[in-house]
């Protein structure tokens, strides 16, 4: 059974990094990947519902307009059943913590390590088939 995994960064390479990191895995139907540009166009997929099961969302910090960590906010009020991990060039500890008290389940490093990305993927909760 497929579950989607959201992308939310307003590099247009990073959709196509990601796809083609994931490319086995979507093949094989493990995961529909979903890309938004913006915090706000992130926001509409979700309202609009997102499928199949989403598992994991995977926000970018930086982002102009609704940065990375407004956009955890809305989430975490709006779906908070919903883990996010951020993902940043910039690993202050600051922006951890942010990230953390507002919920965020993971904060990853740029260049993200895809291995260890698929190997916490695995981890997450899915629905019963």
């Amino acid at each position: 059974m497929s579950v989607s995994i959201l992308v939310v960064d307003d590099e247009p390479d990073v959709a196509d990094l990601f796809r083609q990191r994931f490319r086995r895995e979507v093949r094989e139907d493990t995961y529909v990947m979903h890309f938004a540009n913006s915090g706000d166009a992130a926001l509409g997929l979700l309202s609009d519902g997102i499928e199949p099961q989403l598992i994991v969302i995977l926000s970018d910090i930086n982002m102009p307009g609704m940065d990375g960590l407004q956009l955890l906010g809305e989430i975490k009020q709006h779906f908070p059943d919903i883990p996010v991990m951020m993902v940043t060039a910039y690993g202050d500890d600051e922006r951890r913590r942010r990230a953390s008290d507002l919920g965020a389940t993971e904060f990853l490093t740029k260049p993200v390590d895809f291995d260890a990305l698929k190997a916490q993927l695995r981890q997450l909760p899915r629905a019963a088939d």
